[in-house]
């Protein structure tokens, strides 16, 4: 070999290191349409089976309170009597009306406004719930789709280095081995390529099955995610969550209605009254006349009846109180820990933007011009670039990771923290 094909080869070298390194901080332009988060959101409000159901159960509960609130249906009363061989004939005709002890029909109309409230922080919860799973597998989709960008980067990168020390391999410059690291790290990537597209299927599914859409359904490429900073501390989370979270508002209003349902099983203990009226016509003697009767249920077994009520009404309560305290307990639980995850993401994130991956570029730059003048072994200038390589992918992780911690918070909480 020449000595000036020994100098335009490594001139070409550095040429197609330096287009690497400047590809490298390009992003893959995307080909398919960009979906936003917002109208995937949207898109689940309108359509989302367990949204709508959970709508038609709030209705149905509205639908109980008037039906609670009315008097039971009259009953109407038509009658013939005939007295064989005396000749009487009698007819009857009336209707009678049952009233419940003053008081019942408004605490059980109380019961079920407050079940109906239940049924509406249940509905408000089931949205929070849904959109914060749909906002998570969002974000899942968008890291799969960094880290498809940066593989494949890194991809193309390893098939320049492998063409480079395969020539170098060919004039004596480098070791064979050189070559074969580089065909097992493009391979490696394939492999990685194949899980994340895989991924990318089943979260794209995800995805529509939320959306209430066939699963093969296209989707688009998920638009850029921008860092959103927290606005509450914990301590003030906290106190939002006993304000206005729906999973808490609703297990206090199962309190409420506990409590409600109490009053009424007390009542049970006075009697309920029915009137009858009836009308009367003897047809032989041509006369008629009417009958007013008052009917009185006596709670007559009231010690294993209407007092085994009421024990059991403050046992569900009590139940009932236990729920709400574990509930809570639960929710600070995932508050805190949805907290720590986003501030250590939110740590990361800066770390790896400000310091971390601007000095792996310089420390892959650096490689890249001592490999061409032969300073530095191929095995540097790889590990140099999967470095990078791993930072950008962390850096992607984290960036969805803090955004699906903020999405869960706001899943438990009912705002943006």
């Amino acid at each position: 070999m020449s000595v000036f094909m020994f100098i335009a080869f490594r001139f070409s070298w550095v040429i197609a290191l330096c287009w690497g390194c400047a590809a490298w901080a390009e992003e893959v332009p995307g080909t398919r349409p960009q979906v936003s988060l917002d109208q995937l959101v949207q898109e689940a409000l309108q359509n989302n089976p367990d949204i709508r159901a959970s709508l038609q159960r709030w209705e149905a509960a509205r639908a109980v309170i008037p039906q609670v609130q009315t008097l039971p249906d009259p009953k109407v009363t038509l009658g013939y009597r005939e007295l064989s061989g005396l000749g009487e004939r009698e007819a009857m005709y009336g209707m009678s009306q049952e009233f419940p002890f003053p008081g019942k029909l408004k605490l059980k109309g109380e019961i079920a406004s407050r079940e109906a409230e239940r049924m509406e922080q249940d509905y408000l919860a089931t949205q929070l719930t849904v959109i914060a799973r749909l906002k998570e597998a969002f974000y899942d989709l968008h890291f799969v789709h960094d880290s498809i960008a940066v593989l494949s980067k890194t991809k193309l990168l390893l098939g320049d280095f492998e063409q480079t020390a395969n020539a170098r391999y060919s004039v004596g410059q480098a070791a064979q081995q050189d070559v074969l690291r580089a065909q097992t790290e493009i391979s490696r990537l394939l492999a990685r390529l194949a899980s994340l597209e895989q991924r990318k299927q089943s979260l794209h599914a995800d995805i529509n099955r939320l959306l209430n859409r066939l699963p093969s359904d296209p989707l688009g490429d998920p638009e850029e995610i921008r860092f959103t900073p927290m606005r509450h501390a914990l301590a003030e989370l906290n106190a939002l969550l006993d304000q206005i979270s729906p999973l808490l508002r609703g297990q206090q209003k199962s309190l409420e209605r506990s409590g409600e349902a109490i009053a009424l099983a007390k009542k049970e203990y006075y009697p309920d009254f029915e009137l009858n009226a009836l009308g009367l016509r003897d047809r032989k003697m041509g006369t008629d006349g009417y009958q007013v009767m008052l009917n009185v249920k006596v709670p007559l077994y009231y010690s294993t009846k209407q007092r085994e009520g009421v024990r059991e009404a403050v046992a569900s309560r009590e139940a009932t109180f236990q729920d709400l305290q574990g509930l809570r307990q639960e929710l600070l639980a995932r508050i805190r820990n949805d907290v720590a995850q986003a501030t250590r993401a939110e740590q990361l994130v800066k770390l790896l933007r400000d310091a971390i991956i601007p000095q792996s570029r310089l420390t892959l730059a650096s490689a890249q011009a001592s490999y061409a003048v032969g300073k530095v072994d191929f095995l540097t200038l790889l590990n140099s670039l999967l470095t990078l390589q791993e930072n950008e992918l962390e850096f992607h992780s984290e960036m969805a990771e803090h955004e699906k911690a903020l999405a869960r918070l706001e899943g438990i909480i009912g705002e943006a923290p």
